[in-house]
């Protein structure tokens, strides 16, 4: 059967590419939504009188797939929280401090020096209002984290979430925004008012519960690494991983097993499925078991905090667990399709998560290209099957996500397939074993043999997977990877597993032509990175001038050797801007560029003896002059100031610049400057 020959995978398509032109394009959410009524309103009639003669005409299926697609714009604008006239950013709030009364709903990774918190508006201003922030609360010695649904009260101003400042740099606020979180509030503990810490949903049951295994567990003496180890595998939750073991299983290659997925929820599945099988003893049993499952799968679903990949995944293995049940044969391609359109309909915004494309496009991967693998060779013995098994499994699964991975992380981990053949077949052992050991440490059962084992078991994990990181040759850095090259990257993959299946030479000339498609990325990349740069990047507390000449960049910068060797900034804008070559150098006092002469004025405020006029002066280092006095002997067409220097002399020389009516670009608020 062909691959996209389901009437529920064109439909699922056609509401992602719904969801996906509501999420680009700003449309009338009244208009998409009158054309919406109407569209179903045409299919349901044409379907009603033309019953017999639906399959001999084009049009029906046209009127099917454009009713998918805007109900897909209409899903993404109902869940579009802007769109509610009691949203915070439809009133009048001022930036001076604003009365705000707001409930936790997420904990977030906490930084050095705050914890974070994903929270709903409740009032603001003593009017009732909807919403979500991300609130930062400075730490303290008190080292308190609010419970999740407490509600509190401070009083500040709402904050916008600070975008980009370096070309190429992670945007932290796009990423906000596809969780709806606008703005952002900064507050010490002093400054908030809990009002009540009750659990009132679902989620702050799941926190408390946490909050208690965790606790009991500390209590039986397992360490910081081993626990947050536990709290990842077991209970969805990475905030407390320490950096450096986080590191290791990214360069390892098996961050994967991090984040609650497919692969955990199907252990889950066979643990259940084999602890409950007495059920089909009594009468209805066959009804029960999969009741009982399902209801199990969600509990863990909602414990692990409900992410995009655990909900799909647990979304697809309660469809599967349902048809095993009722002796229904099931399709992979058609369970996946059926669970990204429910979750879909439900948080239509999980589609532009990576968690939530890495999670299908693995199993995709799996599905699509690990019969293929294992056909190239069929070992005779259990022993040798078994691992040629979880290598062809964990190779399609690479394939599934590799250019997607390349795309966001520019990285591949060349040793992934011999961690995973480690890692894999022990995660089963190591989920089964830590739910039994959370049940025990709940009733104080735990004893102290079983909490030595498990924690053996998780350090040598850890142990293993720091031996594999630290083979650095052959974790691969800095890969550029464009959206086109992705593009092309699943068509040639697409095209060579149809090619396979079919054998047609329509097939096989696509896949040729993706080939040569994707190779003629790299020419226009390399055309396209031809043009020169002069950059001032923004970084706090040093200086940092890039001069780009196609496809090597010369760092002129203050920083020392180590800071410099892990600086993202540079790596940011190599990888963005398909660099080769990287040169440092000190900073000079001049530089030219495309006939632009750019004065460089350190804290020795030298710039009286000058033969030229400058176009552009930098001041870095907080050099104290008279800008007054330099604007006037040199008359420049704009001032640069980089983030080297005191916030109150770049307070004063901004209004010395709007007083001379010439240009201020201050790089910590403005972001880098850039002259091509």
């Amino acid at each position: 059967m062909k691959l996209l020959n389901f009437v529920i995978i064109r439909l699922t398509l056609c509401l992602v590419i719904g969801i996906i032109i509501a999420h680009y394009l700003e449309l009338n959410d009244r208009i998409v939504c009158y054309i919406t009524i109407g569209l179903v309103i045409i299919t349901s009639t044409y379907w009603l009188t033309l019953q017999r003669k639906i399959n001999r005409t084009p049009y029906f299926s046209l009127l099917v797939y454009a009713s998918m697609a805007a109900i897909g714009i209409n899903t993404y604008n109902i869940h579009d929280e802007k769109l509610s006239p009691l949203h915070y950013t439809n009133t009048n709030f001022s930036k001076s401090p604003n009365s705000i009364t707001f409930k936790i709903k997420e904990r977030l990774k906490p930084d050095i020096y705050n914890d974070k918190y994903i929270v709903s508006i409740i009032s603001l201003n003593q009017r009732k209002v909807s919403g979500k922030l991300l609130v930062k609360i400075k730490r303290d010695s008190t080292d308190r984290t609010l419970p999740v649904d407490a509600i509190l009260f401070t009083s500040t101003e709402l904050q916008n979430i600070q975008t980009p400042l370096n070309p190429y740099q992670f945007d932290y606020s796009k990423y906000l925004e596809l969780k709806q979180v606008y703005h952002q509030l900064y507050i010490s503990q002093n400054q908030i008012l809990i009002l009540s810490d009750k659990v009132t949903s679902v989620y702050g049951f799941a926190d408390q519960l946490r909050a208690t295994i965790n606790e009991k567990l500390i209590n039986v003496g397992f360490d910081h690494n081993v626990l947050s180890i536990i709290n990842a595998l077991l209970l969805g939750q990475r905030q407390t991983i320490d950096k450096h073991l986080y590191n290791n299983y990214v360069n390892s290659g098996t961050i994967h097993i991090l984040a609650v997925s497919g692969l955990h929820v199907g252990i889950l599945l066979l643990i259940l499925n084999f602890l409950l099988r007495p059920l089909l003893y009594f009468k209805h049993g066959n009804v029960l078991r999969p009741l009982v499952i399902v209801i199990l799968l969600w509990l863990f679903a909602v414990i692990a905090g409900l992410s995009p990949s655990v909900t799909r995944a647990v979304t697809m293995f309660s469809i599967i667990s349902i048809a095993m049940h009722l002796k229904r044969p099931t399709n992979i391609y058609n369970t996946l399709a059926i669970s990204a359109f429910l979750i879909l309909l439900i948080k239509p915004t999980y589609l532009f998560e990576v968690g939530f494309q890495m999670s299908y496009l693995a199993v995709l991967g799996i599905v699509s290209f690990q019969p293929i693998c294992y056909a190239l060779f069929k070992p005779r013995y259990w022993i040798l099957d078994q691992p040629w098994q979880i290598f062809t499994v964990t190779l399609a699964a690479q394939i599934g996500v590799a250019p997607i991975s390349l795309f966001y992380f520019h990285q591949f981990p060349g040793l992934f397939f011999i961690s995973n053949l480690v890692v894999i077949p022990f995660l089963g052992l190591i989920i089964g074993f830590g739910l039994l050991v959370i049940i025990l440490a709940i009733f104080d059962l735990l004893p102290e043999f079983l909490v030595t084992t498990y924690s053996f078991i998780i350090e040598s994990l850890n142990h293993f997977i720091a031996w594999i990181a630290q083979f650095e040759d052959f974790l691969f850095r800095d890969i550029p990877f464009t959206t086109i090259q992705v593009i092309f990257s699943y068509s040639i993959a697409l095209a060579f597993l149809q090619a396979y299946k079919a054998k047609t030479f329509k097939w096989i000339a696509l896949f040729l032509i993706g080939i040569i498609g994707f190779q003629c990325t790299f020419i226009y990349n390399d055309i396209n990175n031809q043009n020169d740069a002069f950059i001032v990047f923004n970084k706090s507390r040093y200086s940092m001038i890039g001069l780009k000449q196609k496809d090597k960049l010369i760092i002129h910068q203050n920083l020392n050797a180590q800071k410099l060797e892990v600086d993202n900034i540079i790596r940011n804008y190599k990888v963005g801007k398909m660099i080769d070559t990287v040169v440092v150098d000190s900073i000079q006092h001049v530089y030219r560029f495309n006939n632009k002469t750019i004065l460089v004025v350190d804290s020795l405020g030298l710039y009286r003896v000058l033969s030229f006029k400058p176009d552009f002066i930098l001041l870095r280092n907080s050099p104290r002059i008279n800008l007054n006095r330099l604007i006037d002997s040199l008359n420049p067409k704009e001032i640069i100031a980089d983030a080297s220097n005191y916030k109150t002399y770049v307070k004063r020389w901004r209004v010395a610049c709007k007083h001379k009516k010439i240009p201020f670009h201050y790089t910590n608020e403005k972001g880098a400057f850039i002259l091509r």
